[in-house]
């Protein structure tokens, strides 16, 4: 049981709220960090009810910035796709073995 509740424990750990657009909270799971030309992003995958309709799990990767507090960093969108693009590539390799990634093309 002890086991049980520390699993559920880590699990939590993982999840990270963020505001959306609207300010509504939005929940994520967070699945790694990636370094990328000295700067740092962070790959998440939505949490969200599941419908009949959803279609696999998209990723969500943000660029990690620094903010005036230690304790908080600010993530913020990247609107360049040749860096998402080689960030999900180093993410899809890393984790290779672990997730079952769908080609788009």
């Amino acid at each position: 049981m002890d086991f049980e509740n520390n699993e559920m424990d880590e699990e939590l750990e993982n999840i990270i709220v963020l505001n959306d657009e609207e300010g509504k909270e939005v929940k994520f799971e967070f699945l790694d960090l990636i370094e990328y030309e000295d700067e740092e992003y962070v790959v998440l995958l939505p949490i969200e009810e599941e419908t009949e309709d959803d279609e696999a799990g998209e990723v969500v990767i943000l660029k990690v910035e620094d903010t005036d507090s230690e304790d908080e960093e600010s993530y913020v969108s990247v609107d360049d796709q040749e860096t998402l693009n080689k960030v999900f590539e180093m993410f899809k390799e890393k984790f290779k073995d672990e997730f079952n990634f769908i080609d788009e093309d």
